[in-house]
């Protein structure tokens, strides 16, 4: 009988741990890929697990705002390919498609969270290599801190992979057309520091304190009322193509309630006292 090939114990050990870690600090909540072994690329099995972990985030009433990682000095390398070549691409092309029967249902993006519109912040903290549809987990998110040496890039250009988790509609609305075609069409490297020039991300760090800045920046935004934040955001995501006074409708409608449930408080906090000559370690 032939014999197996045997298995070290590290293998096992990656076989049994999860490819997506999450951890909660007050009203933080971490999301880690940890698939270091494929530079934390996405399977069917990780995109399910963002998944579960952001629409698990979204349910905690605790939770005011994400930060999205990856292990180990690698954000995300995209689609794992080799899964891909495996299944011939099925998963990648099976029930992926917007369901048209009238309710709005909407399907994972094929690296899993894509699709997903959280009334809660999300917070990319990049390091190393964010590309292909890694660097499109990174632009779904609302904020991107990179560190110095970090990068984006369509790198699955050279496959013909195309970007099919929402990179042709973010990027061009950060950073305009034209850009967003020079980036697309080349699949060149773009590296943090045109990042932040372009608006591509919005904070540089040192090498190996992305997450921490982004866990701190994440806690700040985390102190402040938390209703009228999320109004706001929610209000700039959906102005998108609407004309300008359906916007500015728009907006007024969507503030009402958290002016009354937030804002009147607030202004009485002010009066009182709270937040003068710009401190706002009390409010």
């Amino acid at each position: 009988m032939a014999r197996g090939k045997p298995t070290s114990s590290s293998a096992k050990r990656r076989a049994a741990k999860s490819p997506v870690r999450v951890e909660k600090k007050g009203p933080v909540t971490t999301v880690i890929i940890d698939r270091i072994e494929r530079r934390n690329a996405v399977d069917q099995r990780t995109g399910d697990l963002l998944v579960e972990a952001f629409l698990e985030f979204e349910r905690d009433p605790k939770a005011s705002v994400a930060v999205f990682a990856g292990a180990e000095g690698a954000f995300c390398a995209g689609g794992d390919l080799k899964s891909v070549a495996d299944d011939n691409g099925k998963f990648w092309l099976k029930d992926r498609r917007f369901h048209e029967d009238g309710n709005g249902g909407v399907p994972p993006g094929p690296l899993g969270p894509s699709r997903l519109q959280l009334s809660k912040p999300v917070i990319a903290a990049v390091a190393g290599p964010a590309v292909a549809g890694g660097m499109e987990l990174a632009l779904w998110c609302d904020l991107r801190v990179m560190e110095r040496d970090a990068y984006f890039g369509v790198y699955c250009r050279r496959w013909g992979i195309p970007l099919i988790d929402g990179g042709t509609i973010r990027l061009p609305r950060l950073v305009g057309l034209g850009r967003a075609l020079d980036i697309i069409l080349t699949g060149r490297k773009v590296t943090a520091a045109e990042a932040l020039r372009i608006g591509m991300c919005d904070r540089v760090v040192a090498k190996g304190k992305a997450r921490q800045a982004a866990e701190a920046l994440a806690h700040e935004i985390a102190r402040f009322p938390q209703e009228c934040m999320r109004a706001d955001r929610n209000s700039a995501h959906r102005q998108h193509g609407l004309p300008i006074r359906a916007a500015l409708r728009q907006e007024y409608e969507n503030g009402l309630s958290c002016f009354r449930n937030e804002g009147v408080a607030g202004a009485k906090r002010f009066a009182d006292g709270k937040g003068r000559h710009g401190d706002y370690r009390d409010i």
